[in-house]
């Protein structure tokens, strides 16, 4: 019995006005499509002077392992360098966790991390 193939990354790139992109994510973000999500986003963050907001449409987004964090990260120090705003929207709750788990929710979302609950001193 064969293995069913991993589900593709689908992007769906549209403007809301000239100034905002829109990509919308279906699928995994992972080792094997983090490349091709690259190759999509980061250009117009190097290409059109005029972009101010790149929003990620999450909604339909499955599995984000490291590679796919690690492309994310990436496309939010290319969106920083360009002065364009980085919006996650309609996260799942499995990226939230993912994104709370490394430490890097703040970073890619602009909020904070939870409060994470005090130890006594002398005490793990």
């Amino acid at each position: 019995m064969s293995e069913a193939p991993p589900p593709p990354l689908n992007l769906t790139l549209t403007r809301r006005d000239p100034r905002t992109l829109r990509v919308r994510l279906d699928g995994d973000l992972d080792y094997l499509t983090s490349g091709r999500f690259l190759a999509t986003v980061l250009p117009p963050l190097e290409d059109e002077a005029g972009l101010a907001v790149l929003e990620l449409d999450c909604a339909g987004l499955g599995l984000c392992d490291s590679a796919g964090l690690a492309a994310l990260l990436m496309v939010r120090r290319r969106a920083t360098a360009a002065s364009v705003g980085l919006r996650l929207d309609h996260r799942p709750d499995r990226l939230d966790h993912l994104l709370e788990l490394t430490g890097t929710l703040r970073h890619l979302t602009g909020r904070p991390a939870p409060a994470q609950p005090r130890t006594e001193p002398g005490r793990p």
